[in-house]
């Protein structure tokens, strides 16, 4: 079984920063592609970001490209979601993902996921 464990919310005022954290149980953990996915009240689940298990490859939302950057460091088992320039529509609770499939390819939907964290709050202020 995998645990997934955000951390690195809060919240921030518009234009500021903040770093996500999702750190995962297993040995196995370089095999998986990792997401970050975000919920706004009254609003589906939506994709921000993923990256394969290698880290070569990543894939991101429209709406964050240029200002979100996901990484992942395998060693700690840890995928990364830094966060730049941020929004009051950024305000959301951000889940994290594993796609058990092994593969490197990419997916955006959240069907594509097998398993989810608890979600991290975070609230951008104007």
């Amino acid at each position: 079984q995998v645990q997934l464990v955000e951390s690195g919310g809060g919240l921030v005022q518009a234009g500021g920063s903040l770093r996500l954290a999702c750190a995962a149980s297993g040995r196995t953990f370089s095999m998986y592609v990792m997401g970050w996915f975000r919920q706004a009240p009254g609003k589906e689940r939506e994709f921000v970001a993923a990256v394969s298990g290698s880290g070569r490859s990543t894939s991101s939302a429209d709406s964050v490209k240029g200002r979100f950057t996901i990484s992942r460091d395998n060693a700690k088992n840890t995928v990364y979601l830094q966060m730049n320039s941020l929004k009051p529509e950024d305000t959301a609770v951000y889940y994290c993902a594993l796609d058990r499939t092994y593969s490197e390819s990419i997916k955006k939907q959240t069907y594509g996921y097998d398993y989810w964290g608890q979600g991290t709050q975070v609230t951008v202020s104007s």
